[in-house]
């Protein structure tokens, strides 16, 4: 994990879930633990997200780069996670969304996060979205 995703959950862990520097203040970040893919250590990642419901959503967009970001990878590889939110720690369940969901959730995240519009113009890829439901 590099310096600044460091400082964000340090920062994030020691606020009941809440930034209180940088970028990300007054946005819904969660923080997500997951099992490499290869590697099966442990990874840490702070992600926006949106809410459907009681699921959290989750988009793999990695900025509109034009390959998904090593998290999704390693949910799709190992779809048990860990989540923390609001200063809650739970586990969870990752499910990529199938196409009856796909666009409903994704054009929902990114009226609350107008930046991920930006994303889907700068890849051909189709930027996957993931569901994170409690277990």
């Amino acid at each position: 994990m590099g310096d600044f995703n460091r400082d964000l959950v340090e920062d994030m862990r020691a606020n009941k879930g809440k930034p209180t520097s940088g970028p990300f203040v007054g946005r819904d970040v969660l923080i997500l633990t997951t099992k490499g893919a290869k590697s099966g250590e442990t990874r840490v990642t702070p992600i926006v997200y949106s809410r459907d419901g009681e699921r959290y959503v989750i988009i793999a967009s990695k900025g509109g780069a034009p390959t998904n970001p090593h998290w999704f990878h390693n949910l799709a590889a190992h779809p048990h996670v860990t989540v923390e939110v609001d200063g809650e720690k739970f586990a969870a369940h990752a499910r990529v969304v199938d196409e009856d969901e796909y666009e409903r959730l994704y054009l929902h995240h990114a009226t609350k996060n107008p930046a991920f519009h930006d994303y889907r113009k700068k890849t051909t890829r189709k930027i996957p979205v993931v569901l994170l439901e409690r277990v």
